[in-house]
């Protein structure tokens, strides 16, 4: 494993990236403008880029918050969504009584599913998106409500199997987080997002509908897209700077043995690393 400059270093290997969005492309406050001119510049040496992100929701509202975020359309080719995978797993059981667990701005995820809300109590089936409220919120306060959805023998889907994402400078709970405690009660959950392979089947049709072959993925989380990279058989390129910077001293400057330790202690692998995406050393600051 090497440290690259930027992707400009192994852009003529691959044609087609499968790059995270969320802690790769923003940090769910701003873009970084380093990251968005190393997509330009791939797409612009006739590479493809299909965003992979396990965003709860419908690849059009990804697209409005990239946008509102100032990341160009001429960045990418194709966005797919854990959210849309999940719809896929909702859609074979019309008419279905479905518990929503998330804040209110992951309900696009059932536009125009045939689904019936309600609450706990009534409910077939849990669609996990997050917690309710994750500025204050941890998983542990869901404890007393998974007790009884599991006494009923509920099975949960989580639409975004993240444990922690970044949010400016901090980390917050994901979905992925509540499933895990889902499961170490007792209940089932079924995970659809990164690093699990139905999200990994609707990319790589989308780079095949793209005219791609040679797949590089870019992530910065070690358990969804270095993991999911290394179980579908995709090599990786692993952004240190992201939600692990701080396992590796400097965000600019990482330790390399330390990667190298963690990357080995878990069992993946990586061709390169490297702090923060960009074209190369000239590109703009992160």
């Amino acid at each position: 494993m090497q440290r690259i400059s930027g992707l400009k270093d192994l852009a003529g290997e691959y044609d087609c990236l499968l790059c995270d969005v969320w802690g790769v492309l923003h940090n769910g406050v701003a873009a970084f403008p380093a990251a968005v001119d190393a997509l330009l510049r791939f797409r612009e040496a006739s590479g493809r880029v299909v965003l992979i992100t396990n965003a709860p929701r419908p690849q059009a509202s990804i697209r409005e918050q990239l946008q509102r975020f100032a990341v160009p359309d001429a960045a990418y080719d194709a966005i797919v969504t854990s959210g849309d995978v999940t719809r896929t797993v909702i859609t074979p059981h019309p008419g279905m009584r479905l518990f929503h667990l998330g804040p209110e701005r992951d309900l696009p995820l059932y536009d125009g599913l045939d689904v019936i809300s309600v609450s706990d109590a009534d409910a077939e089936l849990i669609c996990c998106t997050g917690l309710r409220d994750d500025t204050v919120e941890i998983p542990d306060d869901y404890r007393a409500l998974f007790e009884r959805l599991i006494e009923r023998r509920l099975r949960m889907v989580c639409a975004n199997p993240d444990l922690v994402v970044e949010r400016g400078d901090q980390l917050v709970y994901c979905a992925g987080a509540l499933a895990r405690l889902y499961v170490e009660l007792g209940g089932e959950a079924l995970l659809v997002g990164k690093p699990h392979a139905p999200i990994y089947v609707a990319a790589k049709k989308q780079v095949a509908d793209l005219g791609g072959r040679r797949i590089l993925a870019v992530g910065d989380g070690l358990p969804t897209d270095i993991r999911g990279a290394v179980d579908n058989g995709v090599p990786a390129l692993f952004v240190t700077g992201g939600i692990h910077a701080a396992d590796f001293g400097s965000h600019s400057d990482p330790d390399e043995e330390r990667i190298a330790a963690r990357l080995k202690a878990e069992n993946l692998t990586a061709v390169a690393y490297i702090p923060g995406l960009a074209w190369s050393d000239a590109s703009p600051n992160r």
